[in-house]
């Protein structure tokens, strides 16, 4: 089964990179000719029966993975969910849904829109983490959808694939603090996630994140392309627990920022 979980991750990152070349050379700097592991990938969802948060949730669980954690980010719309496996080496998976029915009705109609499109058993199929896409959208759509949840826009435009990898600071063998890994990242031209400091949390909650900017793609919509913001790739430190075991879960508070990773910059 783990075989099965790394060819599964092997996919996704796959399908990462196309988008996010920094992550790659980025995974290169950092590992300095050792290992990277991966923290946790993360991915966006609709809270629409077809695409829900747990019909994304069946692809992990019939591999090994529970759920271990919930979250809401009351501002944003979002529930969302994480996943360990019984392999504490494979990835944590962070799985987030928007609701819907919070939005306004205007951008409940392009959401509909959009997921109308799709079977039924869309989320069955294999590959459906790595997927894309599914639905044509365009560029008046997106841009309506980015003024109301940067959220949903992202989504509408990239579909089904990693919002994000996160590099486990515990394991690399080179850095051991998540300020040394920011550094080093600026001093080789990466542009950090400033919102609410580039280092969120701290020791006190057990876990401290960082992230650069997401990078940017060409998205074919409907009508025209447009470069837009794609993935970006984070970085996590975690503090032990009483019982001397490394926190697993996620800060609400946290993970509110760095969600704001893929927002367009001026």
């Amino acid at each position: 089964m783990t075989a099965q979980v790394t060819k599964l991750f092997d996919n996704i990152w796959q399908q990462y990179i196309a988008v996010t070349p920094s992550a790659d050379s980025i995974r290169q700097l950092l590992a300095n000719g050792g290992d990277v592991i991966n923290d946790h990938v993360a991915y966006r969802t609709f809270n629409l029966e077809k695409v829900n948060l747990n019909k994304l949730a069946q692809h992990l669980l019939t591999i090994g993975y529970t759920e271990c954690g919930q979250y809401d980010f009351a501002a944003k719309k979002l529930t969302a969910k994480h996943f360990e496996h019984n392999d504490s080496s494979m990835p944590k998976v962070f799985i987030s849904e928007l609701r819907v029915e919070e939005l306004s009705t205007e951008i409940q109609a392009i959401i509909h829109k959009l997921v109308d499109q799709l079977p039924e058993d869309i989320s069955e199929q294999q590959g459906f983490l790595y997927s894309g896409r599914p639905w044509q959208i365009s560029s008046v759509d997106y841009q309506t959808l980015l003024a109301t949840s940067e959220y949903a826009a992202w989504l509408a435009a990239w579909g089904y694939r990693a919002n994000h990898f996160t590099v486990s600071i515990n394991h690399l063998e080179s850095f051991d603090c998540i300020v040394a890994v920011n550094n080093s990242l600026k001093q080789a031209g990466y542009t950090l996630n400033s919102t609410g400091g580039e280092v969120k949390g701290d020791e006190v909650v057990k876990l401290e994140q960082s992230s650069t900017l997401a990078d940017k793609a060409l998205v074919e919509f409907s009508d025209k392309s447009i470069e837009i913001p794609s993935c970006f790739y984070e970085f996590a430190k975690r503090y032990p627990l009483t019982n001397g075991q490394l926190y697993t879960g996620f800060v609400a508070a946290s993970a509110d920022k760095i969600f704001e990773s893929t927002n367009a910059v001026a």
